[in-house]
């Protein structure tokens, strides 16, 4: 009887109910399981993280680049930045890119002298051929005609001796502008008749001479393709 007794009573304590839990530890737990966890502590001398108005002013895009400046004799090209309007005359005109692999200094001053040499010779070109001639029988001749004429009298072997001359004396002054003188292109220093009185009168005539300059080698070109071709004496229409 006690053996089924006992049996009875562990069967009744299977089917009773858990025992609860108190209600202030489970609210406890929740509790701490919401609560955000805290930032660890930063160490000595650690900057602080930028403020969300500072990050966005760090992060912003940078500004654009500036407009390309454009060339004024090719509006469809880009100026070259060593033509920065120094020299009188400058355009911007470099098509095919020669102040990128030369020094300007150097390009203008063999500008400076094949448009001088150009304008003397569009000068004795055209004065031959109208009928101004110095005496002697090698210079009665036609202005096409003169270079095989000098090469028949040996005037050309002085020409290039004095040529040579020249030539020698100015790559002085072109390697000391280019070591840094302070010399200007084409520059000798030659104005007997004090044209160049001041700034803007010096300004003013260097903008008349390359401006000439550069006329007379495209004059020359043309003078001397159209001799040929007419034969016939000045202005070579016909």
């Amino acid at each position: 009887v006690l053996v089924l007794a006992l049996a009875l009573v562990g069967c009744t304590s299977a089917f009773s109910p858990l025992r609860a839990v108190p209600r202030s530890r489970i609210a406890r737990f929740a509790e701490e399981a919401a609560a955000p966890t805290p930032a660890p502590a930063k160490a000595e001398g650690e900057a602080a993280a930028p403020a969300e108005g500072e990050e966005a002013e760090a992060e912003a895009p940078p500004p654009p680049p500036p407009a390309p400046v454009m060339s004024k004799a090719l509006p469809f090209m880009e100026a070259p930045a060593a033509l920065d309007g120094t020299l009188a005359g400058d355009v911007g005109f470099d098509p095919l890119g020669f102040t990128e692999l030369l020094p300007v200094d150097w390009l203008r001053e063999a500008e400076m002298k094949h448009g001088r040499i150009c304008m003397l010779a569009v000068t004795g070109f055209a004065a031959t051929d109208m009928g101004f001639r110095l005496p002697g029988e090698m210079h009665q001749v036609a202005s096409i005609a003169a270079h095989d004429m000098a090469l028949k009298y040996g005037a050309m072997q002085q020409l290039f001796l004095w040529i040579t001359v020249a030539e020698v004396v100015s790559a002085i002054g072109i390697f000391q502008m280019l070591d840094g003188s302070g010399r200007k292109p084409g520059d000798f220093g030659i104005d007997p008749l004090k044209l160049q009185g001041n700034e803007a009168k010096k300004a003013d005539m260097q903008l008349k001479e390359i401006t000439h300059a550069r006329l007379a080698m495209l004059a020359f070109s043309g003078m001397v393709t159209q001799a040929v071709l007419t034969q016939g004496p000045f202005p070579y229409t016909a």
